[in-house]
C-alpha cells in the first residue's frame, strides 16, 4: 500500500465517521446518555480549554465530544478521552464510565497501537524514503495487528454498554501526496 493510499484510506475512515456522528443524535438527544472513550481525537488535545480535573489527558471543552453534548442537551455526558490512549488503555481505563444505562458512545482509538504521532514525526522530520518506510509498518500495524485490537475494545463496550448506539470515528489526512 502506498503513503497515498494510506492516507486516504484515513481521510476516508474520517470523513465517513464526522458523518456517522451527525446522523447520530437519536430521536431524544436529550434523552441519551453520552460517553465519550479515546485517545487525543476524542479529548480534544490542541484545542485548549482543558478541563481541570482532565490532568494529562488534556479533555478539551472544545472537543467534539463537548461540542455535541453542548449542541444535543443529553441527559447525562462524561468524558474519559485521554491523550495517547491506546486500544488496551481504552479498554482497561476508560470502560468503567460504561453502564447499562448509556446510549451512546463515540469512541477514538488505534491510531496509537500502529505508532500515528512516530509516523507524523518521521514524515515531517526525515527522508520521503523513511517516511514510506515508516508509514509502510504503520500500514502493516494496522491491516494485521489492529483489527483483533479493535474487536476487542468494540466486544468490551458492548459487554458494558450493550444498548449503545456506538459512533467509531476515525482520523483526519494530513497530507496530500
Amino acid at each position: 500500500m502506498s503513503v497515498r493510499t494510506f492516507w486516504a484510506s484515513v481521510s476516508t475512515l474520517a470523513i465517513g465517521a464526522a458523518a456517522v456522528l451527525g446522523l447520530a443524535q437519536p430521536a431524544s438527544a436529550a434523552g441519551a446518555n453520552y460517553v465519550a472513550l479515546g485517545d487525543s481525537y476524542s479529548s480534544g488535545v490542541g484545542a485548549g480549554s482543558y478541563t481541570s480535573e482532565s490532568g494529562d489527558c488534556k479533555r478539551s471543552t472544545k472537543s467534539y465530544p463537548y461540542l455535541w453534548a453542548a449542541a444535543n442537551a443529553p441527559y447525562s455526558f462524561t468524558s474519559v478521552a485521554c491523550s495517547g490512549a491506546t486500544t488496551s488503555s481504552v479498554a482497561s481505563g476508560q470502560l468503567g464510565a460504561l453502564s447499562a444505562s448509556t446510549t451512546l458512545v463515540s469512541v477514538t482509538a488505534g491510531g496509537n497501537d500502529v505508532g500515528f504521532a512516530d509516523v507524523m514525526q518521521t514524515c515531517v522530520l526525515q527522508s520521503e524514503a523513511t517516511c514510506v518506510s515508516r508509514v509502510n509498518t504503520a500500514v502493516s500495524q494496522a491491516q494485521n495487528t489492529l483489527p483483533g485490537k479493535l474487536d476487542s475494545l468494540y466486544s468490551g463496550i458492548h459487554a458494558r454498554a450493550p444498548q449503545a448506539h456506538v459512533v467509531v470515528l476515525g482520523y483526519p489526512r494530513f497530507y496530500k501526496l
